[in-house]
């Protein structure tokens, strides 16, 4: 848990000012121990203290609408996990005050697990056949949209608004009341939330806006898209194994009768409330949405989106190299003492002035470029191989790979390649030696993931310049290999690797210089613009692979195919 996300808690109110200014900008959880205690709810709600005769004397003939679970203890936000039936409060009240016979002296901090209940609540059997838990749950007890007078709001005399909240439009107050232990689903809310515990005690485990994605929110289009997907009492890690690095981002608050905590919008939140538990929630719109405004919203969405997405694609790629934190390859000086970084620094801006201006001899590689043209050559051929029946070969007269003719049998291994031998030198033909398509290059297509395309591992590894005076010694030794990665072995993890290796590149080099090296590269080929779209083309459909991941780990929906995901970004963006 980052730090700037710990939950802050204060044994005073803070004043409106302080509110505003230095806390709800930071959108943290805030606790206030004690500050309900001023309320008369506190004192006349009191279970213990005939609290429940004076909440049905002062509204014992109103109707509510209480939840009854279909997996009590647990209350899940969709309605095909619960019914919510009107009843009486006063019947409400009568099941309540049955369960002050039990035994309630028990640490709220240390709440046995949950199990499902088989105590005897036919007491609403009037209502309904269900045996099922009651729960009276985010019933309103002031509502300013709905601009109507509630069944409860002369309960609104025993609250009193905190001072930090004194400059806020409330937008609704509810009434949340449990017989029995309970459990409430993982959401969020779309308003900023004080949750306030007039009696009993309340567990919350609070995570983030980011933290979204490990608990599996449900789809953006479903009634209940606030909460999380996960089944709380039996988590199926198969189907959601991201969850168990929940914990990791979770932090828990325990609140007695009389503290309050504040939930801003957006962080997921899990309570368990203990047997008698009354508590009231205060909603208001944040500053962010009241200053948000309508026809804008495409654009809020696109620029979200595509932060994710960017997010999302640096995640797809492990850190296994620091950019920049090598030597050039082929310098001549070794990093052995101190007195050696400006020898270092000369001689890789040489050789990086070298290699942009004559052909790049494969004797003159350094360790880390001829490792990484070894395994690129080796590694091109036996995918070209392995995507055709016929051998790959290239011709006398141009040094590249071709998918048919026939080939002389290989005198030299690979490895001898770059001990000084050219690449036709390995096969002859007769036939022409452009690169043709095959089956491999259609394999590619799906891989987005580093570790199953070691071309693009091989790549990853390399320093940005030692990249470089690979491509440039494969322009003057391997054209042809070079023309067959590009056009034919680059997946879109590599697609994506290569150009953020040149993105790098490009920093290191002067206008000029880039000119020269891009120049040769492409010289390679005969439809340059080919090229550039193979690159171009992997990159992109390895965004669409982390904007199919966003929208699977924010928004709760899955795209099977291009088709899904075409309609699916329609009805998004």
């Amino acid at each position: 848990m980052e730090e700037t996300l710990r939950i802050k808690e204060f044994n005073e109110e803070i004043s409106s000012h302080q509110f505003e200014s230095q806390f709800e900008p930071l959108n943290i959880p805030l606790v206030f121990k004690g500050c309900v205690k001023e309320w008369k709810a506190f004192e006349c709600w009191n279970p213990s203290n005939g609290g429940f005769d004076y909440l049905q004397e002062r509204v014992g003939n109103a109707v509510v609408e209480v939840m009854l679970s279909k997996c009590a203890p647990v209350f899940y936000g969709d309605i095909k996990s619960h019914e919510r039936v009107p009843v009486p409060f006063s019947s409400f009240i009568g099941l309540c005050k049955k369960g002050l016979s039990k035994d309630q002296q028990h640490d709220c901090s240390e709440l046995d697990p949950l199990k499902s209940t088989e105590e005897d609540t036919n007491i609403l059997s009037s209502f309904t056949n269900s045996r099922e838990q009651v729960y009276l749950a985010q019933f309103p007890i002031f509502d300013r949209e709905k601009g109507e007078s509630m069944q409860l709001d002369i309960l609104q005399e025993d609250l009193k608004t905190p001072s930090f909240l004194e400059s806020k439009t409330l937008s609704s107050i509810n009434l949340w009341m449990n017989n029995a232990q309970s459990r409430s689903s993982t959401h969020y809310d779309p308003h900023h939330n004080l949750l306030c515990v007039v009696a009993g005690c309340k567990q919350v485990v609070l995570w983030p806006p980011s933290s979204g994605p490990l608990l599996y929110p449900m789809p953006i289009y479903g009634e209940a898209s606030n909460h999380s997907s996960v089944t709380l009492d039996s988590p199926d890690l198969s189907r959601h194994p991201r969850f168990v690095h929940a914990c990791e981002s979770s932090q828990k608050v325990v609140l007695q009768a009389g503290d309050a905590l504040f939930i801003p919008e957006g962080w997921y939140h899990q309570v368990d409330s203990d047997e008698l538990t009354i508590a009231v929630n205060l909603w208001w719109q944040s500053n962010l949405m009241s200053s948000m405004l309508e026809h804008m919203d495409a654009y809020y969405l696109r620029r979200i989106m595509r932060r994710l997405v960017d997010k999302e694609m640096i995640q797809m790629l492990p850190r296994t190299y620091v950019a920049g934190s090598g030597r050039m390859e082929g310098s001549t000086c070794e990093p052995s003492g101190k007195g050696n970084a400006d020898c270092q620094g000369n001689a890789m801006h040489a050789q990086h002035k070298k290699n942009l201006n004559m052909d790049v001899k494969l004797h003159d590689l350094g360790p880390q470029a001829r490792q990484g043209l070894r395994e690129l050559v080796s590694l091109v051929h036996d995918g070209l191989n392995a995507g055709d029946q016929q051998q790959q070969c290239t011709s006398p007269g141009d040094s590249g790979i071709t998918t048919n003719g026939s080939c002389q049998k290989r005198t030299r291994t690979k490895s001898n390649i770059l001990e000084g031998a050219s690449e036709q030198d390995q096969c002859t033909s007769t036939t022409d030696s452009r690169v043709t398509p095959n089956k491999v290059s259609k394999t590619l297509n799906n891989i987005y993931c580093l570790e199953d395309d070691p071309i693009a591992n091989v790549i990853w590894q390399l320093e940005p310049l030692a990249l470089q005076t690979v491509f440039l010694a494969m322009v003057h030794n391997f054209p042809r290999t070079l023309e067959a990665l590009i056009l034919h072995l680059l997946s879109p993890v590599g697609a994506e690797v290569v150009t953020r290796k040149f993105d790098e590149l490009d920093q290191q080099m002067t206008d000029e210089e880039r000119s020269s090296f891009y120049q040769r590269f492409y010289s390679v080929f005969d439809d340059q613009f080919a090229a550039m779209d193979a690159i171009l083309n992997g990159k992109e459909s390895f965004a669409r692979q982390a904007f199919k991941n966003v929208l699977q780990q924010y928004v709760g929906v899955t795209v099977d195919s291009v088709e899904d995901q075409i309609i699916s970004c329609r009805g998004v963006l």
